[in-house]
């Protein structure tokens, strides 16, 4: 079994949202069974609460229904997940740090910033390589992290099928 965590601060908007995403593209292409997701914040500061209510709402008009409850990285994150994947350079420091702390079992080489798999991350008018934290924001970069989520978690699905040679209904190569 493949397994993704995606991660970011609190785990109520970003990480959830890329989980949510990376889900449903994992059973369009009937790859459930293969691959699984979940998503964690590497602080503690909504331990137990739902997405927020404003990440629900964008989710659902994409078809996805958000009921993930925010937990922190642990250490045996570590050990379970194959890839983990941060949604901004902070994250991704964050989860060294606390890998170094926790385990020793850190491995860069499954370790990526989730817009490492965006196609327009070289368009400046796209922001860079970090997923953006629209906690604070309009509902727009709501949206704009929707988009985003979906452009990456795709090219990350078709990079883990090739890595693992996964096919459909079926099981590893």
């Amino acid at each position: 079994m493949i397994t993704v965590l995606f991660l970011c601060l609190g785990n109520i908007c970003r990480s959830p949202l890329a989980e949510g995403v990376f889900r449903q593209l994992v059973e369009e292409r009937g790859l459930d069974g293969q691959i699984e997701c979940d998503s964690a914040g590497t602080a503690s500061y909504h331990v137990g609460d739902l997405p927020d209510r404003r990440t629900r709402e964008n989710a659902l008009k994409h078809g996805i229904t958000l009921t993930h409850r925010a937990r922190r990285l642990s250490g045996e994150d570590f050990v379970q997940f194959t890839y983990l994947v941060a949604m901004d350079e902070a994250n991704y420091d964050a989860i060294q740090y606390a890998s170094h702390r926790s385990t020793g079992f850190y491995s860069e080489e499954n370790t990526f910033l989730l817009r490492e798999f965006d196609p327009l991350v070289d368009d400046p008018e796209q922001g860079g390589t970090n997923v953006p934290d629209p906690y604070y924001e309009e509902a727009n970069v709501f949206e704009q992290v929707y988009q985003i989520a979906y452009r990456c978690c795709n090219n990350l699905l078709n990079y883990i099928v090739d890595q693992h040679n996964l096919v459909a209904g079926g099981t590893q190569q």
